[in-house]
């Protein structure tokens, strides 16, 4: 009976639970109700109209008209299927809001059929491009696009992931006309600690909430950036190193913080020859007391680059070890040294290494057909 009370509190009419409970009226007969069973127990012609109406929007809701202190209890069809939602669960999230430039505007002189087209159009362009990089789109808000990376699908690189969404979202929105003007979005990428799973809302309005600042840091980036362009957090920044050419827009006061906040805005694809460098470039450390051996296979690589490599090392043993050639050919044989060919290229300097996307060996290099990765 107090789910009973709870429920008439709800709708406005919690004066009628008394009512309820002097009658024996439980949950489970509240879809038998009639206008002539509520017009005996006294209740207006308007209490009467507002208690049908939630008791049949109440049953619209699901499946079948179960009891209040039933309806929490998923039926065993669902269990069994395994389609229930885990709880809420703390994780690291990448959250980009996407928003629609001068949509205001837009809809005061289109009619509203035509906006329409607008809309559905840049929102199928925002779910594609969302869904070919794994995000997962949570929620619309007219002309708003709320999405998150790494729920409830997560990647080491969801970071990466929602700012190459974002730089193609950003072009895809802007291949569209509208009134003879071209559409443009803004976009904002925020990452950080937030607790994701819980349901909130009924019907159709139910969605899984985020608790936590990125959301928020996310919804204020998104309103700093310029039409056509993406701007992330510190966090997303970090994570990203240096795969993107990046502006600094310096220490930005944000509604809502009381810090000021650093943003970078994404002009595009980084200059870094491979991922490692891009990512972890910034934070590697020299060698220290390494110098004699830096000496060698400086001059092994430059053997190389001559095309005087190293030969093959005995079958079995090629793919592990390569063989230096002896640096005074006239003189008696004697024992040769034995490098792995990663050795070899530590140290290299960036733009003389072999090509990091798929390039081969030069003729001569006693490396025929290898290629780099």
């Amino acid at each position: 009976m107090d789910d009973i009370a709870a429920w008439l509190e709800g709708i406005g009419l919690g004066q009628c639970a008394e009512l309820f409970r002097a009658n024996d009226l439980t949950a489970a007969v509240l879809p038998e109700l009639t206008d002539q069973d509520l017009r005996e127990l006294g209740l207006s012609l308007g209490h009467r109209r507002l208690l049908l109406k939630a008791i049949n929007d109440r049953a619209k809701s699901s499946d079948e008209a179960a009891p209040l202190e039933e309806a929490v209890t998923p039926p065993p069809s669902a269990r069994e299927a395994g389609t229930l939602r885990p709880g809420a669960e703390r994780r690291q999230l990448t959250v980009m809001f996407c928003d629609l430039v001068g949509s205001t505007a837009l809809a005061a002189r289109l009619d509203p059929e035509d906006m329409r087209a607008v809309i559905v159009g840049y929102q199928h362009a925002c779910s594609e491009v969302i869904r070919r990089y794994e995000g997962h789109l949570a929620k619309y808000m007219g002309d708003g696009v709320l999405a998150y990376f790494g729920y409830p699908l997560a990647h080491e690189d969801d970071a990466e992931r929602a700012v190459r969404a974002g730089l193609e979202l950003a072009e895809s929105v802007g291949r569209h006309t509208a009134s003879g003007a071209r559409l443009a979005a803004r976009l904002g990428i925020a990452t950080g600690q937030v607790v994701v799973g819980d349901l909130i809302g009924e019907g159709a309005a139910q969605e899984e909430a985020v608790i936590g600042e990125t959301p928020n840091l996310a919804a204020r980036l998104q309103a700093l950036a310029k039409p056509g362009s993406v701007v992330i957090s510190q966090a997303t920044r970090r994570l990203v190193g240096g795969l993107f050419e990046l502006t600094e827009l310096g220490p930005l006061r944000v509604k809502g913080f009381a810090e000021p906040l650093a943003a970078w805005q994404v002009e595009g694809e980084g200059q870094a020859e491979g991922r490692f460098e891009a990512l972890h470039g910034e934070r590697l450390t020299p060698l220290v007391g390494r110098e004699h051996e830096l000496g060698i296979l400086l001059e092994r690589w430059a053997w190389a680059k001559d095309g005087d490599g190293p030969d093959r090392a005995p079958l079995g043993r090629a793919r592990h070890r390569q063989v230096a050639p002896d640096p005074q050919p006239d003189r008696a044989a004697g024992p040769r040294t034995l490098y792995p060919p990663a050795l070899l290229l530590l140290a290299l300097p960036h733009q003389q290494r072999p090509l990091s996307s798929g390039g081969t060996a030069r003729a001569g290099s006693g490396v025929p057909g290898r290629r780099y990765r």
